[in-house]
């Protein structure tokens, strides 16, 4: 294989892990939107929809493999590689809880109600760990470690906001036997949004190894009294 065919393979390797992420992104918001509004019909749909990112994250594994064992790529591609799997990898596994949270969302129904603030709190918890996964995709299709690191700050505000609706559902929990059992569902469905983001850090551990050759956990500086800043998540209001 010549050295332009090796780089359209690359390109191709990228081209479908982005398009992998693009789907799981859309699938966290639909999700939310799912639960939310007692959609039963897109929860399904989403639950169906798994088996479609198990399959597209075993092919884009296996080119991934085909290569190394084909073309001993270089130590800059082969940061890109490694990268590709582990990040596909992660992908995947959101999507499980994408999957987890519309299996909770069917259990759930009309019951929602009985928790009005759960719906402004849950709708924020996705729409930042959405918004963090189209840049963490950004990061990766441009080569951003800073982006990348940029993106652990919103995952202290998923953090926060999972710790809020944490006691708000124990405290539910403890008014009344009764309550126990809708209180575990509702604790499970942040349980999975709150893993879905930390996923998403683990993806752009991987960017800024990809790009500096360097792997280091981040840090996290989760203050349990910072309140989350109002907005969505953009390139203006990330520092």
């Amino acid at each position: 294989m010549t050295r332009e065919h090796f780089d359209r393979e690359l390109n191709e390797l990228r081209a479908n892990t982005l398009a992998l992420g693009s789907e799981v992104e859309q699938n966290i918001g639909k999700v939310s939107d799912a639960l939310i509004r007692h959609n039963a019909v897109m929860a399904q749909r989403l639950i169906d929809f798994d088996e479609r990112i198990n399959t597209q994250r075993i092919e884009i594994m296996m080119s991934c493999l085909v290569l190394i064992a084909t073309q001993q790529p270089m130590a800059k591609d082969m940061r890109f590689i490694a990268t590709v799997i582990e990040t596909v990898g992660e992908l995947e596994r959101i999507h499980d809880y994408v999957k987890g949270i519309a299996k909770t969302s069917l259990e759930i129904g009309s019951e929602m109600e009985m928790l009005p603030s759960f719906k402004e709190d849950f709708s924020r918890m996705a729409e930042i760990t959405q918004d963090m996964l189209n840049k963490a995709m950004t990061a990766f299709s441009e080569l951003d470690a800073l982006l990348a690191k940029s993106l652990a700050h919103w995952d202290n505000q998923v953090d926060y906001l999972f710790n809020k609706l944490y006691i708000e559902i124990v405290n539910y929990a403890s008014s009344s036997p009764d309550n126990i059992a809708h209180a575990n569902q509702l604790e499970w469905t942040i349980h999975n949004m709150e893993r879905g983001a930390d996923r998403v850090v683990n993806i752009c551990e991987w960017v800024v190894y990809m790009v500096t050759g360097v792997y280091a956990e981040f840090e996290s500086e989760y203050d349990e009294f910072e309140s989350p800043p109002a907005g969505r998540v953009n390139s203006e209001n990330i520092t």
